[in-house]
């Protein structure tokens, strides 16, 4: 921090220089679902200069799972002997059909969890179950559940497995500036999976495509420094990949956490919610762990269900359009009513600007 009296002070001078600098107009996305619940939460776009906007992006693991994968987990719950361990965001999340948590009240055995060794716990006293953990989640996560395969596998447990339904992030910021509809100028990167990628695999947003990329914290402070550090990138017109968040990430990031990731792990394609099959974009067991993985242990396939129709969910993970844009936010749609993820992760970004965000487009709250 520069030497000012306190943070207020700082964020002051930060937003002046942002008034002062941002002439031309500037579209940024940040991709990580704690960076819009931040920036909601402290009214930071009200404060911008007109000039910039920020969307917000596919940062939200819960939120981009598509409903087909989700139908693929609720079809394993309802198997004879299987106990399904997952986080709790993922309960209330709709499928095509169903919800886990309406699978729950059913009857099927669903626990929720804390960590991926929180499964394996289970699966030790419950040795006449299978145990399958939910894996979500992002680079951030998958370091962990990694290991806990790795101590299944030291402890010889034959009732574990995972659906793997890991995300990888620099694919589908490829895919979204690939995309035609998608006008995004530059990124605010997300400081947890930089943490464990670093700098390296972000190089191509400036590299190839031309667009200023720059890892931030959480806070207010960290997003509007962020946001001038992007600013003058495009003022000089020299884009790159900075890092702004240099008390946690490191330009290496965590070499120990990938080589856990990439021992056990490999890419494929994965769909995501609203953005389709993204090549190399999720994570699937190598071949000689593959009796781990909850799909060929069970061979269970899925029909598809009726999609939920009028959830803008899809275009507004894909920064098209702003929750408060889709005809059911704050109507059909609340935290306590989901019809959409966006709408229940608490990273989600409906949820952020229904808690935060304030009366826009008639919406009555």
């Amino acid at each position: 921090m520069q030497p000012y009296k306190n943070k207020k002070e700082y964020a002051r001078y930060l937003l002046d220089k942002l008034h002062e600098e941002a002439k031309r107009p500037l579209t940024v996305m940040e991709v990580c679902g704690t960076h819009t619940v931040a920036i909601a939460r402290s009214g930071l776009r009200e404060l911008l200069p007109e000039t910039i906007r920020l969307i917000s992006g596919p940062g939200c693991p819960v939120c981009v799972t598509d409903d087909l994968d989700l139908d693929l987990a609720i079809a394993l719950s309802r198997q004879k002997g299987v106990i399904l361990a997952t986080f709790g965001d993922m309960m209330r999340v709709p499928g095509t059909s169903s919800s886990l948590q309406e699978e729950k009240g059913r009857g099927a055995d669903i626990r929720v969890v804390y960590s991926p060794t929180d499964a394996l716990t289970i699966a030790r006293e419950n040795p006449h179950s299978q145990v399958v953990f939910l894996a979500i989640g992002f680079e951030t996560t998958v370091p962990a559940v990694a290991v806990t395969i790795e101590q299944a596998i030291q402890e010889g447990l034959k009732n574990f497995s995972i659906l793997s339904l890991h995300k990888l992030v620099p694919p589908v910021m490829r895919a979204l500036l690939e995309d035609p509809d998608v006008r995004i100028d530059a990124f605010l990167n997300p400081g947890h999976v930089c943490t464990i990628l670093g700098v390296e695999p972000f190089r191509f947003v400036a590299e190839e495509y031309g667009r200023p990329c720059v890892i931030a914290g959480f806070d207010a402070v960290d997003i509007l420094e962020a946001l001038l550090m992007i600013v003058r990138q495009q003022n000089c017109g020299q884009p790159k990949v900075e890092i702004q968040y240099r008390r946690a990430v490191r330009p290496e990031g965590n070499e120990v956490a990938r080589a856990y990731m990439d021992k056990y792990f490999v890419p494929a394609p994965a769909v995501w919610r609203g953005i389709g099959e993204v090549p190399g974009s999720g994570l699937q067991l190598r071949e000689e762990y593959a009796d781990l993985e909850a799909r060929k242990r069970f061979s269970i396939k899925v029909e598809p269900g009726k999609r939920v129709k009028g959830c803008a969910c899809g275009e507004i993970l894909k920064g098209l359009k702003l929750p408060y844009e889709c005809p059911l936010f704050g109507k059909a749609c609340t935290p306590m009513r989901p019809v959409g993820p966006c709408m229940v992760s608490s990273e989600g970004s409906c949820a952020a600007y229904y808690r935060f965000g304030r009366k826009k487009a008639g919406v009555v709250r």
